[in-house]
């Protein structure tokens, strides 16, 4: 468990100073008792959320206990959480003397030796922050000797991976230098091709050239029928643009004609079949009829026999 301290701070009734400074150092030592009790809160939380297996004890005591192991004697590299309970450690300390140093600032305000008060105080407060500054400094060089450790350590493994992936790269980088060669001898081969090709690719735009000026002298040749052949050649095309046109609407006229017949045999079929229903329901009423006719005829001879009944019996 950790010590704690009061957080509240008691005014005596009656001092020596005059009211007004009395006033002002009152004000003066509750803010900074304020500030180191909130700053001591926030350590302590820190702290708890520590695991319990490194456990701490507040005071000068449990920093004594813990600098044997401090000590670079053991030359092994310490955990990552030794270095932050330690640090948990320091840091509780120093709230801890800055707090004490606030209480004992506000009790000497009710002594009658102020300053000499104030002056073993303020000395407690630099001893104790003196041996806190001396833990925290070695528990930096430990923390940079770690780093360094590990800095060594990982250097070392990188040079292991290094000298063993050698052969690799050495086999790599020859593949590379034999690709590459063997890259520019096709080039050369190419150029040898290319500088031996010279010649007739020269040869062969020579002959495009001739060509050329051949045509030239033939189209000018062909002058004075080039008229006429353009005439020729726009009425073929109007001839060819008429028919396509006479076919398109021969081939709409057939298509439509042939939706008219269509139209036309749906419609007969509709009226065969209208017909045939009309016949149908013609035929069931006229049957109808007749079966109410001889309904009719037989109730009358019913009745007529009835009456014959009747008469007889009277």
């Amino acid at each position: 468990m950790f010590r704690r301290f009061p957080t509240t701070l008691t005014i005596p009734r009656f001092s020596p100073i005059r009211p007004r400074v009395r006033v002002l150092a009152r004000l003066r030592i509750a803010a900074r008792a304020a500030f180191v009790v909130a700053a001591f809160g926030a350590l302590s939380g820190t702290a708890f959320a520590q695991p319990s297996g490194a456990t701490a004890v507040s005071g000068p005591q449990s920093d004594s206990q813990s600098a044997p192991q401090s000590g670079p004697q053991t030359g092994a590299a310490q955990p990552a959480s030794g270095f932050a309970a330690r640090q948990t450690v320091l840091d509780r300390r120093s709230a801890e003397n800055d707090y004490r140093y606030a209480v004992a600032q506000h009790n000497c305000y009710s002594r009658f030796f102020v300053n000499h008060c104030l002056s073993n105080a303020r000395d407690q407060w630099r001893a104790e922050r003196a041996d806190i500054r001396s833990k925290q400094l070695a528990l930096d060089d430990e923390q940079r000797a770690q780093r360094a450790r590990q800095r060594d350590e990982q250097a070392a493994l990188q040079r292991a991976q290094d000298d063993a992936q050698a052969p690799q790269r050495a086999a790599d980088e020859a593949r590379s230098e034999q690709a590459y060669q063997q890259k520019q001898q096709q080039h050369a081969l190419d150029e040898a091709q290319r500088t031996a090709e010279a010649p007739q690719r020269a040869a062969n735009e020579q002959a495009y050239e001739a060509k050329q000026r051949q045509h030239v002298l033939d189209e000018a040749q062909r002058g004075p029928n080039a008229q006429q052949r353009v005439s020729s050649q726009a009425a073929y095309d109007q001839k060819q643009a008429d028919f396509q046109r006479q076919l398109n609407d021969a081939r709409a006229q057939g298509a439509q004609k042939e939706q008219e017949r269509e139209e036309r045999a749906a419609h007969y079929q509709q009226k065969q079949e209208d017909a045939a229903k009309h016949k149908a329901d013609v035929e069931e009423r006229q049957r109808q009829a007749a079966e109410k006719a001889q309904q009719k005829q037989q109730q009358q001879e019913q009745q007529q026999k009835a009456q014959q009944q009747q008469q007889q019996g009277q």
